[in-house]
């Protein structure tokens, strides 16, 4: 009733030759890389608006220009130490108003360190955890000061 398949289906995969697979420690190293390097762009942003002549709005938290400029530098380390000692290239922060932007920069830098901690502690990897939790309080403070404001 029914010919029999004579040719190979186009649906089956060839045999493909040896695709070299990342281990699952590879895979959080570079997920918690790019988390970090994420940070580390907001840490600049809000380090220039801190550093900035002008200022911001008087009513606006001002962020400590030292500390983020050393939180940035362990960052930068940890992000080096996870990618094989390739330090991040570090953007040049944008021209923007303080007063509407040091907010939103606070809870974007709050969200990324909560999620590098996430990954942090799945790697139990206990440097950036310190680090990660280190952030994750800096820009929780500022983020309570806007909200009572």
């Amino acid at each position: 009733m029914y010919e029999p398949i004579r040719t190979k289906s186009v649906h089956t995969m060839a045999a493909a030759p040896e695709i070299p697979h990342r281990s699952r420690e590879e895979e959080l190293d570079i997920r918690l890389a790019g988390q970090l390097t994420a940070l580390l762009t907001v840490t600049d942003e809000l380090h220039a608006l801190a550093t900035r002549a002008d200022g911001g709005a008087a009513d606006a938290p001002a962020p400590d220009g030292a500390a983020l400029a050393a939180a940035a530098e362990l960052i930068a380390e940890q992000v080096a130490r996870l990618s094989g000692g390739h330090y991040p290239l570090r953007a040049e922060p944008t021209d923007g108003t303080a007063a509407t932007r040091t907010g939103a920069l606070h809870q974007r830098a709050h969200t990324l360190a909560g999620n590098a901690l996430a990954v942090a502690t799945t790697r139990n990897d206990t440097a950036v955890m310190a680090l990660a939790a280190d952030r994750l309080a800096a820009h929780a403070a500022p983020l309570r000061d806007l909200a009572t404001a």
